[in-house]
């Protein structure tokens, strides 16, 4: 962004300069300055503590520690160099550190700032919080990061972008310093995330924080079934016997020859067991492997027990000879035993029926 000065005749450039060409340090002068004014990068901020590193076996120091209006903690991480760095790594390990702060330690640390006068410095933090006691409330838990710096190479803004779509909330202020006159002029920017957007990036974050919880409380369910299926078929088959459990929605076994797949697998509704073809040599041998078979079709099926759902998926790498079974992944638990049953003696008929054509298959 460039800066103009208005004058009677036109739009005068206000030429850009360095911190550097201006002798301007990082803590001297940059974090000096945004300690006694934080409004530059958050007008929602309150400077709670400078170069804080209150933990044990470590150097590490936060430029500026903040407490948000929300009563959630923010670490300002403060460059002047033209590229930022490595501020993002540095900001995300002194974030993890701070992350597990009480209240309580806040209003210590920022007593320690303020001259050590506790009542006041407690006063000041619960008035800034809107709150009348420390046990009205306790800090947030997340931890905000913003990295102010002359500007932001695309390695940082690059690996901002996709932590903040993991669910990290992390702020670019970009600083670029303006020489007019005698005077120096500082163009503070938010760059990430775009002002107009932080709404809509605030939802989508929320959205995939829900998203996650969805998924990982699926893949639990996947776990607990796959662990009491692997143990329920022990005293039935071998096929299983090497196994561990696993957070897929598909549970995979051996019928003794390679490209040649058992596997168990669960949708939402429904189960199905399969043999999954796929030889070493592409399309053409999964094809005609899936053909020999085929052609023996009646004695496997009669062998399984059963008609079998024989799918050649042309234009694909593999071929799959299945069997669906009732009873999916939404089932209640109380229906698990049954479908662990019918799952694992499906496995046992489709090895049964199988595993001599696949292994004879000439191939």
């Amino acid at each position: 962004m460039s800066l103009y000065r208005v004058t009677a005749d036109k739009l005068e450039s206000v030429p850009r300069t360095t911190f550097a060409a201006e002798s301007l340090l990082e803590r001297k002068d940059l974090q000096r300055l945004l300690r006694k004014d934080i409004t530059p990068v958050g007008d929602d901020l309150m400077v709670i503590a400078e170069e804080y590193g209150d933990w044990e076996d470590s150097n590490r120091r936060i430029d500026l520690l903040c407490l948000s209006k929300s009563a959630g903690l923010v670490g300002v991480e403060i460059k002047r160099t033209e590229d930022g760095g490595h501020m993002e790594l540095q900001a995300i390990r002194y974030a993890a550190m701070v992350s597990s702060m009480t209240l309580d330690q806040a209003i210590a640390a920022y007593t320690r700032t303020c001259g050590g006068d506790e009542e006041a410095a407690r006063a000041e933090v619960l008035s800034f919080i809107n709150l009348d006691s420390v046990e009205d409330a306790e800090l947030t838990g997340g931890v905000r990061i913003v990295l102010a710096s002359a500007d932001f190479s695309p390695e940082i803004t690059t690996t901002v972008l996709w932590l903040n779509q993991q669910g990290l909330d992390i702020t670019c202020i970009r600083l670029r310093p303006h020489r007019m006159g005698t005077e120096v002029l500082i163009d503070a920017t938010q760059i990430i995330p775009l002002p107009e957007a932080t709404d809509y990036e605030v939802k989508l974050r929320a959205q995939e924080t829900e998203k996650r919880k969805v998924v990982g409380a699926r893949q639990e369910v996947f776990r607990k079934f796959w662990a009491q299926l692997i143990d329920r078929s022990k005293s039935r088959t071998q096929l299983l016997a090497n196994r561990t459990t696993t957070s897929d929605h598909w549970l995979s076994a051996g019928i003794g020859r390679t490209g040649f797949t058992l596997t168990a697998l669960l949708t939402q509704n429904d189960g199905q067991v399969e043999c999954y073809i796929r030889p070493p040599g592409g399309e053409e041998k999964s094809t005609l492997a899936f053909n020999n078979l085929a052609a023996q079709k009646s004695e496997i099926e009669t062998k399984f027990g059963s008609t079998l759902d024989w799918q050649a998926l042309p234009g694909r790498q593999g071929c799959r000879i299945c069997k669906e079974l009732p009873g999916g992944w939404k089932s209640p638990e109380s229906d698990w035993p049954e479908m662990q049953n019918r799952i694992i003696d499906a496995l046992v008929r489709l090895d049964g029926a199988l595993r001599k054509p696949v292994q004879d298959l000439k191939l």
